[in-house]
């Protein structure tokens, strides 16, 4: 900065990649009393209080897994900052795309009318590996089979928010935001004092009204439970800070039980029914009747007692088929369709490549696409054309002939950048925005501010901490003059007939044997969708 020694001295911009602090004409407006506290304390203070940082969050356990070993989430102590008015947008185009899945869904496990209207091909649901037969008919109490969703945002280089993809299986990472805010308030008080920073802190009891309303119909006081798949999944930090937050049971599958239609969970002094399971286990694990035999880490007969209307599952079972990257491509047409309005957030460019011509156009300029199996999450088996060699993008080429309607095409976007720590300076690294929302029912309500992955490493395009990334906490400043914002509502269906529910026969009453404890732990490093993200496949 003119003047003075600046922390931001030598920091390299460039004309294809939008920083999110510096512009061409200087520092942003709503960023200068950030960079004016950094270069007040410089770079031996900030280093000290960088490190402070990383011993917090070692001595608190915030770990995630990497390989088997438990390694501290890193958290740089630069935070991102959004707008108001930035923000206003992005939590409206996000509870948009919320509103638009929740509706999809319903259509998928309903009547169908999106696909006797033309909108989505039905094939591409009977072909999904993540539709579930099991629940089709199954109607939650509310309605509701969205009750948390993360939309991954990225900013591409003309600076315009984009939607990367949709998390509405069980959506990760929220602990960190909460947890990044904590340490950051103690970190840098003199800076956060000089903005009026939005909270996060009311996400648990936030999340835990939205679980109670999903209960079933006739229960004034649900009792809400946390499954998680254990202590040797990579998120079990997540589960069990979430359980502790909302002030709800953390269970594992052999906690509970199934008998006469119902769910109950062991206690010290017997049996307690369940109403709602905020299920961090993926769908193929959670009941052995229908889904995997092996699975120790559900409870036999909880299918049966969903479709007999005296539980809930948060998120849905069969949700997946929302978030396939195909359906990812006609989220823009299915906004037009269920809110009559335009996207308020664009997608990235996509290319169908069971389209005519899409193939063909693909193979030959896969040496600069970003390739992505259209049922992968958290970045797990991602071809970067760019980066494969000549033997990598052949093999690439037999993959996408050999299945086109299991992958989707996208361009290399230049994500945005903000200032990073390194050494004892600030430079460039690329970051992403994952927001996160929960319906209740009536409304769609978003988190201000989600969790800002960023790639530590110089040049990398990849955020994932198992990458090397960490993560930044994200300031969303409220808004000094505000105007009234349209509220996106949630869904609502038809109540159902009152009246008693036939209970069907017993799946399972007898309590679980007590499970191979190999094959326990087994299973909870399986568990995929808990993951904040995954080892990449980049070449």
């Amino acid at each position: 900065m003119p003047g003075m020694d600046s922390l931001l001295d030598g920091y390299p911009l460039s004309p294809q990649i939008h920083d999110e602090l510096l512009g061409v004409d200087g520092v942003r407006p709503e960023c200068e009393p950030l960079a004016a506290g950094f270069d007040r304390l410089g770079a031996v203070e900030v280093g000290a209080r960088a490190a402070y940082l990383a011993s917090r969050y070692v001595d608190s356990g915030v770990t995630f897994d990497l390989g088997g070993t438990e390694k501290p989430f890193p958290l740089d102590i630069m935070p991102r900052i959004i707008t108001a008015s930035e923000w206003n947008t992005i939590s409206t185009g996000v509870a948009q795309r919320v509103y638009s899945l929740e509706r999809f869904l319903g259509d998928v496990y309903g009547n169908g009318k999106v696909f006797d209207d033309g909108v989505v091909p039905r094939r591409l649901i009977v072909t999904s590996p993540n539709f579930v037969r099991e629940v089709a008919g199954i109607t939650p109490a509310n309605g509701v089979r969205i009750h948390v969703a993360g939309i991954d945002l990225i900013r591409d280089g003309q600076g315009t928010m984009r939607v990367l993809e949709d998390n509405v299986r069980i959506p990760s990472g929220v602990s960190y935001v909460l947890t990044n805010r904590a340490a950051m308030a103690g970190a840098m008080p003199e800076v956060m004092r000089q903005y009026d920073v939005q909270p996060v802190d009311t996400y648990p009891s936030r999340l835990r009204a939205a679980l109670e309303a999903a209960a079933p119909a006739g229960v004034s006081e649900p009792n809400v439970v946390v499954l998680t798949p254990g202590m040797f999944n990579s998120a079990y930090y997540e589960h069990s800070l979430l359980a502790r937050t909302m002030g709800v049971p953390l269970v594992e599958g052999p906690d509970l039980v199934c008998q006469q239609g119902r769910v109950y969970v062991r206690t010290t002094m017997g049996l307690n029914r369940v109403d709602v399971i905020y299920r961090r286990v993926d769908d193929e694990f959670l009941d052995p009747v229908h889904f995997r035999g092996d699975s120790v880490l559900g409870a036999a007969g909880l299918v049966s007692a969903m479709a007999n209307g005296t539980v809930t599952v948060a998120n849905g079972i069969g949700n997946g088929v929302a978030d396939d990257k195909l359906i990812y491509t006609y989220l823009p047409d299915l906004i037009r369709y269920y809110c009559g309005e335009e996207p308020v957030l664009p997608n990235v460019d996509s290319w169908r490549l069971e389209e005519p011509g899409a193939l063909e156009e693909v193979l030959d300029r896969l040496d600069e696409l970003v390739i992505k199996p259209v049922d992968g999450s958290g970045g797990k088996g991602i071809i970067m054309g760019p980066e494969c060699t000549k033997e990598e993008l052949d093999a690439a080429r037999v993959k996408l002939r050999a299945d086109p309607r299991g992958w989707i095409a996208q361009p290399l976007i230049q994500l945005s950048t903000v200032p990073t720590f390194v050494g004892d300076r600030l430079q460039p690294r690329r970051v992403d925005l994952r927001p996160f929302a929960i319906n209740d029912g009536d409304a769609i309500w978003v988190l201000p501010g989600g969790l800002t992955r960023v790639a530590l490493r110089e040049g990398q395009f990849i955020v994932n901490s198992s990458q090397g990334g960490g993560s930044k906490d994200t300031w969303v400043l409220a808004d000094r003059h505000p105007v009234e914002q349209p509220t996106v509502p949630g869904i609502q269906l038809q109540a159902a007939a009152t009246g008693d529910v036939a209970v069907g026969p017993l799946t399972s009453s007898e309590p679980m044997d007590k499970p191979d404890r190999s094959a326990w732990e087994a299973q909870q490093g399986q568990q995929q969708q808990t993951r904040i993200d995954e080892e990449v496949e980049s070449c």
